[in-house]
């Protein structure tokens, strides 16, 4: 053939072919639109902060904050000596010592849920009531204040019939609170704790549902957390995967998946000494719940560590150092979130993900770049990489590991770029 002449096209199937088979899967094309929506696009929090429900106070962030920077003060009051006990680079602890300390000025809790459950414990009905009520207020006037974490709510009880009622009666007396302090706000977390059966997930937005007719919301408003913490919420007496019945059970309301450590390992009868969020029964658990969410927009979190950096030195920086690798290794594993029990857990939770963000920054730019080009390279990347690439930058945007400015210099590309990547 002759340079320049066109390539001759020809085709054997009629084009009714191409529409009977798009008419097949119309039902397929409309489930997986349903079913897997993707990523939700806005930020996710790097930890969750739980602070019981009497404990709760108008300063508890800045408390947090100032006890943590307390803690770094004491026994790490320099990037050499923070990078000693993590064992961090030179430059690189240099400019993670000195992230971790102004995020601790800024904003030092991502994610607060102040808790009602096991963190609270069984009080009479009159004190319940009361301190639901006072979160209310607090969380409200946090807000109005421009003072609250980015996300901030609460955990009820769980809906095991002892406790039912009375996680009903505290939700409704929260969600009213807000309602008549002026509605509820962007960042409004709810988490349903000790979850077995799908049926509970189907009760609590059904409850969701009655609270957003009562008052006059949009339906599905509400959205709620589903926290892992026992046996049968991995799997079912058929043998199904309980986690993804329970997902499709929340009709759209369900927001995320937290694995709870202690009570997950105990329902298995892990003994206390090895109950830890790197535990193989732990990881079983957590790569069910990864599969079941995966695509449907159910985010993930990690569990927390009950070795808290607390007494002299040499033990806060050995529990430093375990917090530090349990972060990252969950990092490695995409839980980009986990729960943190204790201020002085604060300075290793962002130090490990600033490390994990910085560390990885100039290859992930790099490679982004070539894709947004189409130029060379080592490394041929899928578009399903370059989504990742663009989620990863995302992350280390918004818990402030990378800079906008330092981002855009090598790959030439705006948020609103990486946004559309990551779509």
């Amino acid at each position: 053939m002759g340079q320049g002449q066109q390539e001759r096209v020809a085709t054997s199937l009629a084009g009714a072919v191409t529409e009977e088979i798009g008419a097949s899967l119309a039902p397929v094309d409309a489930e997986l639109e349903r079913r897997y929506p993707g990523d939700p696009g806005t930020r996710q929090p790097v930890h969750t902060v739980y602070v019981p429900g009497d404990a709760f106070a108008a300063d508890t962030l800045r408390t947090w904050g100032d006890r943590a920077l307390a803690a770094l003060d004491e026994h790490a009051p320099d990037a050499a000596s923070f990078a000693a006990v993590l064992g961090l680079d030179g430059a690189l602890a240099e400019d993670v010592y000195g992230r971790v300390r102004a995020k601790l000025e800024r904003e030092p809790v991502e994610d607060l849920r102040v808790d009602f459950e096991d963190g609270y414990g069984r009080r009479p009905d009159a004190e319940e009531d009361e301190a639901a009520a006072r979160a209310a207020r607090l969380t409200a006037e946090a807000y109005a204040a421009g003072t609250a974490a980015p996300y901030t709510g609460i955990r009820v009880k769980c809906m095991e019939a002892a406790v039912r009622d009375r996680g009903i009666r505290t939700l409704d007396i929260f969600l009213t609170g807000l309602m008549e302090a002026g509605g509820l706000p962007d960042g409004l977390v709810l988490t349903l704790p000790k979850v077995t059966y799908p049926e509970q997930v189907t009760a609590m937005a059904r409850l969701l549902d009655a609270f957003e007719e009562a008052r006059g919301l949009e339906p599905g408003r509400i959205g709620f957390e589903i926290q892992i913490e026992t046996s049968q919420s991995i799997l079912a007496t058929d043998g199904t995967a309980t986690v993804a019945r329970m997902i499709q059970a929340a009709r759209g309301r369900a927001t995320g998946l937290h694995y709870g450590t202690f009570d997950y390992s105990a329902c298995l009868g892990v003994s206390a000494a090895h109950q830890a969020s790197d535990h193989p029964a732990a990881d079983h658990a957590k790569a069910v719940m990864q599969v079941a969410a995966a695509g449907t927009g159910v985010r993930l979190s990690d569990g927390s560590t009950n070795v808290l950096p607390v007494g002299p030195t040499e033990q806060v920086h050995d529990a430093w150092r375990l917090h530090y690798g349990l972060t990252r290794r969950a990092l490695a594993r995409a839980y980009y979130q986990g729960w943190d029990m204790h201020p002085g857990h604060l300075p290793t939770r962002y130090a490990a993900v600033f490390a994990f963000y910085r560390e990885g920054f100039a290859q992930a730019a790099a490679r982004l770049a070539r894709y947004a080009d189409r130029a060379g390279g080592d490394v041929m990347d899928e578009p399903a990489t370059a989504k990742a690439l663009a989620g990863y930058l995302l992350r280390g945007l918004d818990c402030g590991a990378l800079d906008a400015a330092e981002v855009a210099r090598p790959t030439s590309l705006s948020r609103a770029d990486l946004e559309g990547f990551a779509r």
